[in-house]
């Protein structure tokens, strides 16, 4: 009797001392998962298209003091204060230059750089000299027109406002029209007069006169002149045009100027005069006359005031009015956004004496928007402390204004989403970070809210964040450097732009001196790395700061960082750096960059091994004038790139091969034309060599003979020669023009021979195999690269015909005593002269026009394939953080589901567990799903914990759901991939498995010639019906080297599934093990199998995951231990099988169970060195199971039979026909699989019958 299993029915199962939850996914990461490509980019719209200033002033008063307006009936009292003068006070014309000196000092705190004129009480002329005069000094810049009409009458209806004459003695109108036409566009105006609503409709009209006159103008001269948009002129009004001023005696008369060029002193009086001040009595209007500090330091209560002010009304701007209005306003002019901030208030206050401020453009109405609250509980915290601060000198109590609007937006943050509407706190936290108090707190915020995603990036640049995070970098505080790297880094992966903004104000310096602090954890330094690849990218001052501010040194001291993330931010920076840019690559060549990058071509994470191969192509590419000493450089480069790169198992990194190696071939395109030429002549060996006018390709004898070097020539490959027969026959094109282009006779040059082996040789025929790629996407890129130089070649035959064919009916015969001597050309030259000068340009190529002018500037060299990897990868820096570190969020959707599936997953291997104990007696006969393939399967596959039977009949995939008897997937191979879509026909399947399957499975398939190809199906528990074609998730080249087999049938590629250590091992038609890790995509191991035979099957377990049992196609069987040395890891080797292995089993006790498909089954203690069991089933076997927990197989024959036994050998029951009344008899069988679990068989026959069998109740 064979050794039971263990007895703990826990270890018994395939990793199950490791939960569900803990057992690893593969092929899982993004690059799985997603498509490689950029970001879905958004027009930044935060850029203003336009900054404008406001450069001169026109402050016109027409107070005509002591004398009021014939229209206007005052009380008595009245509001009299202009400027705060009250014009009683003094005499006439000293009131009225007080007022007009006070008014524009009041507009200088503003804008104190603008050209300030004062026009007072003045006439028509005057107004017109004035404002033509600031106009022409102004240019396209704003001039801004003030208007006082306190002392004249109302505005008229028919747009007119009033001036004096020269003696006072009238009223003059001025007509709006005129007015437009001296002040041009563009200009803001103040109206702060009754009924000034009236101006604003007129100007309007008069706006729209104006331009048809224009256009009127412009079309009966024919030459257009500079068309002036009135339209787009700015205007505030401080009434509607039936309103008049309010005249309570408490306000200022020009209480509109006031609000908006002296806010805070009119806020205090009006907050003072209302009824919520009664909760502070002590205070009156005098006493706030007092509040002590300067309205520009924030340190003192009216600063602080001031600063409130800011933000509040920003904030209330931002919320209420569209997005572009606010940039224009708000953002655009100093000055305009300083009137508007304080036209918020204007509105708030003139309204609680009915009258409605007008703007245009119109603004939404803001009098009772929420944040006046927090303006008034601003007020009322700081005048409660006003009085024992002026008695007691008390210390100020700062308001916690901002500190409570960071909360707020805090508490947005933890419930925001895109979908809701923006933190109405944006604007202020960005005040805050004017404040050296709160400025951590407020870039930390800041910083969660870009980390939203690029929708809240674009937000806050709106809001004005650039100019103060751009300011910040000048901080020399290093606890503010996590921050600002991040926040960086969030605004440039949204809009790359801004790195001009970093280099014209030195901001590159910033990110250099955190990338090289050691003391900075590796994250923020990975930010650091992506902002200054975001700097260089594409943009030449970007790429000279950097490296002169030793960007190579930097980057490649930390190469070999443990955070992956940097390493691939490192290397994509260094390639962004010397992209067209060759002073930077020699830099990085006298550091040996490309030497030191080689080391990460092997490193364990694929992005990683992408972005070194990303920065060694553009670091070939980046030459502009050819040396040989650059082509040796880069021969060794492309050659190291091939070696190592080309076999990766990730197809991200060839993918990117691709796109490095095409640089090759674009500068020494004629070399390759050659090499396929030359190609061509070993399969078409009728061809004339000579007609093709390269030289006989030969070996070199001895290295003096090499008189004429290669432009490629390099240590350690061969080199290319060039002998006096191509010489002689050498003809040089005498024009630029196209071989193509055949009015004159322009001989084709000859091209250099390739020696064998040579450097050229190599790359063509790596890129050749890449044609063949078995990821789709690979394999279009090689093959577009390759046809390239097919349709080179093709020209070149074509041209060369076409020469000839000329030659011959041009030329006269030469004379028999000299050489020959083509027409237009030099004389022959001397065979020691070598061709081209060692230092040159990319050889030119005959064909394609112009490419000599291409070749002087290789940096409009288009490329024959890109690659989206690069944007692809800044796609993390966009990505929210906790996306990135793959935190799960337990009330998810997708949580639930996984936590159901682990559920049924135990549940299925308890239900396995119960079945297996009475698997001795139970017979396997009932039939509980029968179908039908197209093709005879091969191979099948069980999902361990779905009802699915995955089916391979020859190259055709096939997924049933033998629950419901459903054909779930049914795809065939070359047509899913995609004829004329690249890859290679896909051979004929020959193993299964089935990765994840604990979670969201994924079909690993293995091919006869090599290839293997990961699918994924959209198919799950929820429904059963054809779904969309399967993905095709990832692909590669298993195994190289398949050797043709000595018998008519092959073992293609056989495959072992190891979920627990994410490794594959494959085997077939060649002589290793290859061993795979999944989670890097790296070839761990090649295990020499020491056989001269195929392997037929493999087994590992994960109780044993270090030993492997291969099955021979010569009937051994051979034991292998990872942990030895690949030479020293066969162990054991058993020959007692008298043929071809059909399957190993590899139990828990360590016992090793076979068979073969001579009838004979064996079983070994891997501690022996020969079986301890024994017996034959007879011949005809064509099919054979172990049950990969319970003692039981199966074996299928040729005679239409299939018999179910346990491990001593004795039957159980057998299977000979179908369930059911004169059902058909099974065919011979061509293949029969157990469930992992439960005890179900399925089988497939030769008449493409498939079918799945069932234990039956237990009847003891």
């Amino acid at each position: 009797m064979v050794e039971a299993a263990e007895e703990n029915p826990e270890k018994s199962d395939t990793c199950t001392d490791i939960s569900d939850w803990d057992l690893p996914l593969s092929f899982n990461k993004n690059r799985h998962t997603e498509s490689i490509k950029g970001a879905d980019s958004l027009e930044p719209t935060w850029r203003l298209k336009e900054r404008m200033k406001t450069v001169s002033v026109a402050l016109v008063l027409c107070l005509n003091v002591g004398v009021d307006p014939p229209d206007i009936i005052k009380t008595q009292p009245c509001a009299r204060l202009e400027c705060w003068i009250d014009p009683i006070t003094l005499s006439s014309t000293k009131a009225l230059e007080m007022i007009g000196a006070n008014l524009q000092k009041q507009y200088e705190r503003w804008q104190p750089r603008a050209r300030y004129k004062q026009s007072l009480d003045p006439t028509a002329d005057e107004v017109k000299k004035l404002c033509s005069s600031l106009r022409r000094n102004a240019k396209d810049e704003r001039v801004l027109f003030h208007y006082n009409g306190h002392g004249v009458p109302k505005p008229t209806t028919n747009g007119e406002i009033w001036v004096f004459n020269r003696t006072y003695t009238q009223y003059i109108p001025l007509s709006i029209y005129d007015l437009q036409a001296w002040m041009g566009a563009p200009s803001i105006y103040v109206y702060d007069c009754s009924n000034a609503g009236i101006i604003v409709d007129s100007f309007k009209t008069f706006a729209d006169q104006h331009e048809r006159e224009q256009e009127m103008s412009n079309q009966s001269r024919g030459s257009p002149t500079n068309f002036v948009s009135y339209k787009n002129c700015i205007q505030l009004a401080a009434c509607a045009s039936n309103q008049i001023l309010p005249m309570n005696p408490d306000l200022p008369a020009d209480l509109f100027t006031a609000c908006l060029t002296t806010p805070i002193k009119v806020a205090l009086r009006w907050f003072v005069m209302q009824n919520t001040s009664k909760l502070v009595p002590r205070i009156n209007l005098e006493l706030i006359e007092k509040i002590p500090g300067m309205l520009t330091d924030r340190r003192t209560m009216l600063g602080e005031l001031n600063w409130i002010f800011t933000a509040i009304t920003d904030t209330i701007a931002w919320n209420i009015l569209p997005r572009d209005l606010f940039q224009k306003l708000f953002r655009q002019d100093l000055l305009v956004a300083s009137l508007f901030r304080n036209f918020l208030l204007a509105e708030r206050i003139l309204r609680s004496y009915d009258c409605t401020p007008i703007s245009y453009p119109a603004l939404p109405s803001s009098a009772c928007h929420s944040m006046w609250a927090a303006w008034d509980l601003a007020l009322d915290l700081a005048l409660v402390q006003l009085p024992d601060i002026l008695e007691h000198k008390t210390q100020f109590q700062h308001s916690p204004f901002f500190e409570e609007q960071l909360t707020a937006f805090q508490v947005w943050l933890n419930l925001g989403s895109e979908k809701r509407s923006p933190p109405e706190q944006l604007p202020i936290v960005l005040q805050v970070l004017l404040s050296q108090v709160h400025r951590v707190r407020a870039l930390e915020l800041l910083g969660k809210f870009l980390d939203l995603g690029p929708w809240a990036v674009n937000l806050a640049l709106s809001v004005g964040i650039f100019p103060y995070v751009l300011k910040l970098l000048q901080s020399s505080a290093k606890e503010l450097r996590p921050m600002l790297v991040f926040i960086w880094a969030k605004i440039l992966a949204v809009d790359g732009t801004c790195q001009a903004d970093l280099v014209r104000d030195n901001g590159h310096k910033y990110f250099l001196a955190v990338l090289q602090d050691p003391t900075i954890q590796a994250e923020h330094r990975t930010l650091a790395a992506f902002v200054l690849a975001c700097i260089v990218n594409n943009y030449p001052p970007g790429q000279e700061a950097a490296l002169q501010g030793s960007l190579v040194s930097v980057c490649l001291e930390q190469l070999n960082d443990s955070n992956e993330i940097l390493r691939q931010w490192l290397a994509i920076c260094l390639g962004r750096l010397w992209q067209r840019y060759e002073k930077a690559r020699w830099s990085g060549v006298r550091d040996l960059a490309h030497e030191k990058l080689y080391t990460l071509l092997l490193d364990p994470v694929p992005e990683v091994r992408a972005a070194a191969v990303y920065a060694l192509g553009t670091f070939i590419s980046s030459v502009k004038e050819r040396s040989e000493h650059a082509n040796n450089i880069d021969h060794a480069v492309a050659m190291n790139l091939m070696n190592i790169v080309s076999q990766d198992m990730s197809p991200l990194v060839r993918a990117e091969l691709l796109s490095a190696i095409q640089w090759m071939i674009l500068l020494f395109e004629t070399h390759f034309l050659a090499v396929c030429l030359q190609e061509n002549i070993k399969i078409s060996p009728l061809l004339n060599t000579n007609d093709l006018m390269i030289s006989p390709m030969r070996r070199i004898a001895s290295r003096d003979r090499l008189r004429v070097y290669s432009p490629g020539y390099h240590s350690g490959y061969s080199n290319d020669t060039v002998d006096s027969g191509s010489l002689e026959r050498m003809k040089r094109v005498s024009s630029s023009s196209s071989i193509s282009s055949m009015g004159q006779l322009s001989p084709l040059p000859s091209l250099p021979t390739i020696g064998f082996g040579s450097v050229y040789m190599k790359l063509w025929h790596g890129l050749v195999a890449l044609s063949s790629d078995p990821f789709p996407q690979v394999a279009v890129m090689a093959t577009n690269i390759v046809d390239h130089i097919r349709k080179q070649e093709k020209e070149w035959n074509s041209s060369r015909d076409i020469s000839q064919n000329m030659s011959s009916s041009v030329s006269l015969p030469p004379s028999p005593n000299t050489k020959p001597n083509y027409l237009g050309e030099s004389p022959p030259i001397h065979l020691n002269r070598p061709i081209l000068n060692r230092t040159r340009k990319a050889i030119p190529n005959p064909i394609s026009e112009d490419l000599e002018q291409e070749d002087k500037d290789l940096g409009v060299m288009q490329p024959l394939v890109t690659s989206n990897y690069v944007v692809w990868a800044a796609k993390y820096f966009i990505r929210p953080v906790k996306q990135n570190m793959r935190i799960s969020d337990c009330e998810s959707k997708g949580f639930y589901e996984r936590e159901w599936r682990f559920i049924r997953n135990t549940t299925l291997r308890n239900e396995g567990r119960e079945e297996k104990r009475r698997a001795s007696y139970t017979k396997i006969e009932s039939q509980i799903w029968s179908g039908r393939s197209t093709k005879v399967a091969t191979v099948l596959k069980f999902h361990p914990y779905e009802s699915h039977l995955a089916v391979a009949a020859k190259d055709t995939i096939g997924v049933w759901d033998w629950q419901s008897g459903a054909r779930l997937m049914s795809f065939q191979h070359n047509k899913s991939i995609g004829r004329g879509q690249g890859g290679t026909p896909c051979g004929r399947i020959t193993s299964l498995e089935w990765i994840n399957p604990h979670d969201l499975g994924l079909l690993l398939v293995g091919h006869e010639e090599g290839s293997v190809r990961l699918w994924k199906s959209h198919t799950s528990h929820v429904g059963h019906g054809i779904s969309r074609d399967p993905t095709l998730v990832s692909a590669w080249q298993g195994l190289t080297d398949i050797l043709p087999s000595k018998t008519d049938t092959n073992a293609g590629v056989v495959m072992c599934w190891e979920q627990s250590t994410q490794t594959i091992v494959m085997a077939g038609d060649t002589r290793v093990l290859r061993v795979w890790d999944t989670e890097h995509e790296l070839k761990l191991q090649d295990i020499p199998t020491g056989a001269d035979c195929s392997v037929t099957t493999i087994t590992s377990r994960y109780s044993h995951n270090n030993i492997l049992v291969a099955g021979c196609s010569d009937g051994s069987l051979r034991l292998f231990d990872r942990r030895l040395p690949t030479q020293e890891a066969r162990i054991m080797t058993y020959r007692e099988h008298r043929g071809w292995v059909l399957t190993t089993s590899l139990r828990n006790n360590g016992q090793i169970l076979s068979g073969s498909l001579a009838g004979d089954i064996k079983v070994f203690d891997m501690r022996r060195d020969s079986s301890v069991l024994s017996w034959d089933v007879g011949s005809g076997v064509s099919a054979m199971s172990f049950h990969n927990t319970a003692d039981l197989f199966a074996i299928g024959s040729v005679n239409h039979h299939i018999s179910i036994s346990n491990l001593s050998g004795h039957p159980i029951n057998s299977i000979r026909m179908h369930e059911g009344f004169m059902g058909p008899r099974i065919g011979p069988v061509s293949s029969l699989t157990f469930h992992p679990y439960r005890l179900m068989l399925a089988s497939a026959a030769m008449d493409c019958s498939l079918c799945v069998f069932s234990a039956d109740k237990p009847t003891r």
